[in-house]
């Protein structure tokens, strides 16, 4: 039986690829790696600097502006009148320091309780446990914001569990009012608190505890004098969550909220029923000048590192 005959591969010519606009791209990509960068982040700087940075200074220009009276049209003439009447009207300043006691108390609530929180899941509890405590946490927020605000006010109604549960004890639910708000706006922002500091707590070496016990440290002298300052900056990088974010909310208000007005409420107002749109926009800058306040305050903690 004869052998076939082996073919030369060295005679054989591969015919170079054709030369489409594509693939003359796709060279051209490959040897330039600034363009590549280039064209990857020009989307999304797109988006950040255009629709959302500069469409926000556009609102906050028309603070500057006025409404007509005669016609409610905006006036495009430069004017203090509404930042003055912002600062110096005796409504403005009760809801700023409402707004501003209500977004220190959900704060220092949600600190208390995110911290023993944080502390068993970063350095007490089975990594499978922390799993789920993981989960767990991140349950609330996969749920509507309106499901539980609503769920809140069902609970805080006078026919409501908590009423149940309290009036045996001779004691009753708060109802609709600033303690339902700050409760609500509580459990709304919890985890965003427990998060940050779980995150600090599990970058605190374990061998720091072990030494402090070796050396006679007892637990609380343990968490005071090693755990809270090595997990300082990222408590106030929780606390930058919930203190911005009550500052700005006005639908919780509404819901659980009475007869009571926050910042937000005062805006959606403005800009829905009374159509001042100037003024609305002048009372927003006072929870972004609090909040700009608060972060060059914290700035130097390392804070905004943990973020």
């Amino acid at each position: 039986m004869s052998t076939p005959p082996l073919t030369d591969t060295r005679s054989i010519r591969v015919p170079p690829p054709p030369a489409t606009p594509a693939r003359r791209a796709s060279a051209f990509l490959s040897t330039h790696p600034r363009t590549r960068l280039a064209l990857l982040l020009t989307a999304p700087l797109f988006w950040l600097v255009v629709v959302y940075i500069v469409a926000l200074v556009l609102l906050l220009i028309t603070a500057f502006w006025r409404v007509d009276s005669f016609t409610g049209e905006i006036v495009t003439d430069w004017t203090l009148d509404n930042i003055i009447t912002v600062v110096t009207g005796a409504l403005y300043q009760t809801v700023t320091l409402r707004t501003l006691g209500v977004a220190i108390a959900v704060t220092i609530i949600d600190v208390a309780l995110a911290l023993p929180i944080a502390f068993y899941m970063a350095k007490v509890a089975s990594p499978r446990m922390q799993r789920f405590l993981v989960i767990a946490v991140l349950m609330p927020l996969w749920a509507s914001y309106l499901v539980k605000a609503y769920a809140w006010r069902s609970v805080l109604s006078q026919e409501g569990i908590l009423e149940w549960m309290l009036a045996p004890l001779g004691l009753h639910t708060p109802g609709y009012g600033l303690t339902a708000t700050i409760i609500t706006l509580s459990y709304l922002w919890l985890p965003y608190v427990i998060l940050p500091i779980y995150a600090g707590l599990e970058r605190v070496p374990d061998s720091l505890l072990e030494a402090s016990a070796d050396l006679g440290g007892k637990t609380w002298r343990t968490v005071g004098s090693v755990v809270l300052p090595l997990a300082f900056p990222a408590i106030i990088a929780g606390t930058i969550f919930s203190f911005s974010l009550s500052l700005g909310d006005y639908i919780t208000v509404n819901i659980v909220g009475g007869a009571n007005q926050m910042l937000g409420n005062l805006v959606y107002t403005n800009v829905g029923a009374a159509n001042n749109l100037p003024l609305a926009a002048a009372i927003a800058l006072i929870p972004i000048v609090i909040i700009f306040g608060y972060l060059a305050l914290v700035r130097r903690t390392g804070a905004l590192n943990n973020l």
